[in-house]
């Protein structure tokens, strides 16, 4: 065991999600809120990663908090009936750290009911705490308070945890608190993405069984 705390994302990092659920569900919510606009799959992954889904929809999209929430519900209704599957690997990696007396975080921005169910349903061990969407704004990736709880109530210090995500908040919030940080690769191929992570990660993976034999080393 590597590091004593893996600290996962959830979407693109442990289930495919992205592709499957969150971007047909935005496509709908486009079609109510912003009729004739559209947006590609490739570039959807760029306005999540940098800069990040909501200041996409209100610095470029212009929507209201009223639409924000709209856009909410769009995306619940969606995912409420379709579940993202996890990518081959990543359960034994849970289990393979929890076994040997780990510990597993998520932070994420999915809902922490979403991470719930959608480990429930992939037959996930369930992780020993949660950071979703659910926290206030300010709690959220890239902010440090996921990782500050997570240090305080394991007594750990930033070297004996990991950060594993696809995105740049997950980055800079593991480099803004001293975690490591292994860039997940195995969600997309889009060049500036794979280049910013290629460069900024401590360690960059594109298939998940990389990640297991690193976290075993």
């Amino acid at each position: 065991m590597r590091y004593k705390c893996l600290i996962l994302d959830h979407d693109d990092t442990v289930v495919n999600s992205t592709a499957t659920i969150h971007y047909p569900a935005f496509l709908e919510a486009l079609r109510l809120l912003r009729p004739g606009v559209t947006i590609s799959l490739d570039d959807y992954f760029r306005e999540n990663f940098d800069p990040g889904f909501i200041p996409y929809c209100v610095g470029k999209l212009g929507m209201t908090d009223e639409e924000l929430e709209r856009e909410v519900a769009c995306w619940r209704a969606y995912v409420s009936g379709h579940t993202a599957r996890a990518y081959d690997g990543v359960k034994e990696i849970i289990e393979r750290q929890k076994a040997q007396g780990g510990i597993v975080c998520v932070v994420s921005h999915s809902y922490d009911f979403n991470i719930r169910r959608d480990y429930e349903t992939n037959h996930l061990p369930m992780p020993d705490m949660i950071f979703g969407w659910e926290c206030p704004p300010e709690q959220r990736k890239p902010a440090t308070y996921a990782l500050e709880v997570i240090s305080r109530t394991y007594g750990l210090n930033p070297k004996e945890m990991v950060m594993v995500d696809d995105a740049k908040p997950g980055y800079d919030m593991a480099k803004a608190y001293g975690v490591p940080f292994v860039g997940a690769g195995w969600a997309t191929d889009i060049p500036e993405i794979r280049d910013f992570m290629r460069k900024n990660s401590d360690v960059y993976f594109t298939r998940v069984e990389e990640l297991a034999a690193y976290l075993n080393g």
